[in-house]
């Protein structure tokens, strides 16, 4: 008895001891893990107390973290290499770091990573080089900044350039298109209400909140004196879309989005879709619309702005102010006459159109932008808002509908709505 107990004993103490080195060995392995990870996030300079080395992928991956964001005032981690920022004035050495980039880190990272070193590093510059722009990962970012590099584009350098932007614009269409031209048809053929429809284009709900007053409880029925009825939008032109877009510096991912917008607007048939850029000058490229390539390299990113004066030229052309949007996309930094800016919104609103402003449409949230002139827009009924790309065919179908817009109703730090 006492040696079965004993032998129980030991056994148990024999259990204990496997299990804790086990879990002991788990916990170092999860130490090192964190150990390992920090010392990624602080990059193994002197103060980072990690005292971790790396080897094999992880040195590669902090190598091409290091040219880009090393501080390149310590030398010493522990895998000693030297930490300083900078990919070397060679194409080279830059063709090999995107491509170290592309294979350690997944795309949405890459496309951070190579903003950041057109931004920290001054690297655009070399985007103006044929083999630069097949290694990199194209986003809209890349296109703003290729169209903001446009004018000094060499003529080897365009046709890469083109082909960049013309695969980003279609992977945005691919996203979009569809859902966008089947959200304005539906909105387009609501709009169109008749008074006399067939059966089958009979709209219910409408009908019977019109007819309520007509309601027999007896039969517990409404008696529809008035039929209304969808409209058949698409055999005509019922509705004028003016895009004004602001193509100053700050909204080069709005122009991208804008201009893919316009493209799948001017395909539609019940649409005439106009498309005006401007800064302090206005350029009308309603002509190019069916080609959204165009559109972008007719554009030039930079310079003033000079919303009255692009509002204007909108104005003047308005034919049907009844059936017309304008969506007007800008920041509202406005270096033109504030007052005219504002009594050209109020007109075209006394007269009948719809007007929309859009502080950006980007996937980027709530932009920077003037308060004051958000503010007396809003006054004006005419609120502004940042949209992103998929809220926007939302958007257009309310403003075509005449109801009350689907306004983001969270707002951002900075004070922008956005969703």
């Amino acid at each position: 008895m006492i040696g079965g107990t004993s032998g129980g004993t030991s056994g148990g103490t024999g259990d204990r001891i496997r299990t804790d080195g086990i879990a002991a060995e788990g916990t170092g392995r999860a130490a090192d893990e964190r150990l390992r990870r920090w010392r990624m996030v602080l990059g193994g300079e002197s103060a980072d107390g990690t005292g971790c080395a790396l080897s094999g992928r992880d040195a590669a991956m902090d190598g091409a973290l290091s040219a880009l964001y090393g501080t390149g005032k310590e030398k010493g981690n522990a895998g000693g290499t030297h930490r300083s920022a900078g990919l070397g004035a060679s194409a080279p050495s830059v063709a090999r770091w995107l491509g170290d980039i592309r294979t350690y880190f997944p795309s949405s990272v890459v496309q951070v990573m190579q903003r950041d070193a057109i931004d920290r590093l001054g690297l655009a510059a070399l985007l103006l080089e044929p083999e630069m722009l097949e290694a990199v990962e194209a986003d809209v970012h890349l296109v703003g900044t290729l169209l903001s590099l446009n004018k000094a584009m060499p003529e080897t350098t365009k046709e890469t350039a083109r082909a960049v932007v013309r695969k980003v614009v279609a992977d945005i269409a691919k996203r979009l298109a569809t859902r966008t031209r089947a959200t304005l048809t539906g909105a387009l053929d609501r709009s169109a209400r008749l008074t006399r429809p067939r059966h089958r284009d009979i709209d219910w709900d409408r009908t019977i909140r019109a007819n309520l007053k007509n309601y027999l409880p007896e039969y517990g029925t409404v008696v529809p004196e008035r039929l209304i009825g969808y409209g058949r939008a698409a055999q005509s032109v019922k509705k004028e879309v003016i895009l004004c877009i602001d193509q100053s510096g700050s909204m080069a991912a709005s122009v991208v989005y804008a201009s893919v917008f316009g493209a799948v607007l001017a395909s539609m048939r019940s649409l005439a879709t106009r498309l005006v850029v401007f800064d302090t000058a206005v350029v009308d490229l309603t002509d190019q619309l069916d080609d959204p390539v165009d559109v972008l390299f007719g554009t030039q990113l930079g310079g003033g702005t000079d919303i009255n004066r692009a509002l204007s030229y909108c104005q003047s052309r308005i034919t049907r102010p009844a059936d017309t949007v304008v969506v007007l996309i800008s920041d509202l930094y406005e270096g033109g006459i504030r007052d005219g800016m504002l009594k050209r919104v109020a007109a075209m609103k006394a007269s009948g159109v719809q007007f929309v402003t859009l502080l950006a449409l980007s996937d980027e949230g709530a932009p920077a932008y003037d308060r004051e002139h958000a503010a007396a827009l809003a006054a004006l009924g005419a609120p502004a808002f940042a949209c992103t790309p998929d809220l926007f065919p939302e958007v257009m179908a309310a403003a075509i509908e005449k109801r009350p817009l689907p306004i983001p109703d969270k707002e951002l730090p900075n004070g922008a709505i956005s969703r």
